[in-house]
């Protein structure tokens, strides 16, 4: 686990705001867990974690607004989850822009789908800039006060090399069992 956070700590502003423009979940997370270790900046972690999120979807807003010939390839394949997000947006409105932030599968459709709308790029630009430095903090701030919870779980995952595949078998498993049930009750309404 150490030597983990020794390599991405030589490189994490970098990482973090690149991870960021796409998503970054995962690398402001580490962000924070490294600040707590002492090796990176939690402030300047979440200011650049923010910058690079609100860039990445003001860029997917923009693009899908002003060149939808380009976007139109990427997005056929995924006409469900385009579809769904249109949908969140209608009932949720504003609301989803934030709560896009947190999920993930819908982090990069929805700026996509607004922009193929008539939404405005002002309003759309200062509610996603709002969220996104909410977005930063809370999830810096939230892994650098866990940072000694993360730490204790990563190596305790590292001395137990069985408990990670055991916990893949698990979920795995979850996963099955949760499908074959849904098959079952779709097979039982017809």
């Amino acid at each position: 686990m150490q030597e983990m956070l020794t390599s991405l700590s030589t490189y994490g502003y970098l990482v973090v705001f690149l991870y960021s423009l796409g998503g970054g979940m995962v690398a402001i997370i580490a962000a924070g867990v490294l600040a707590h270790l002492g090796k990176m900046d939690i402030t300047v972690s979440i200011v650049l974690a923010a910058v690079a999120n609100a860039m990445g979807d003001t860029l997917l807003f923009y693009v899908s607004r002003y060149n939808r010939a380009a976007v139109m390839p990427y997005i056929v394949k995924h006409k469900r989850k385009l579809a769904f997000s249109q949908i969140l947006f209608k009932k949720h409105g504003n609301k989803i822009i934030f709560f896009k932030k947190f999920i993930y599968g819908l982090k990069t459709l929805v700026p996509l789908a607004i922009g193929l709308t008539k939404y405005s790029f002002a309003k759309f630009s200062v509610i996603n800039v709002v969220s996104a430095a909410i977005w930063a903090i809370l999830l810096g701030l939230g892994s650098f006060y866990a940072g000694e919870a993360f730490t204790r779980a990563g190596d305790f995952v590292g001395e137990n090399g069985w408990l990670m595949p055991a916990a893949m078998l698990a979920l795995l498993a979850g996963i099955w069992i949760y499908l074959q049930q849904a098959t079952k009750k779709k097979g039982k309404s017809e």
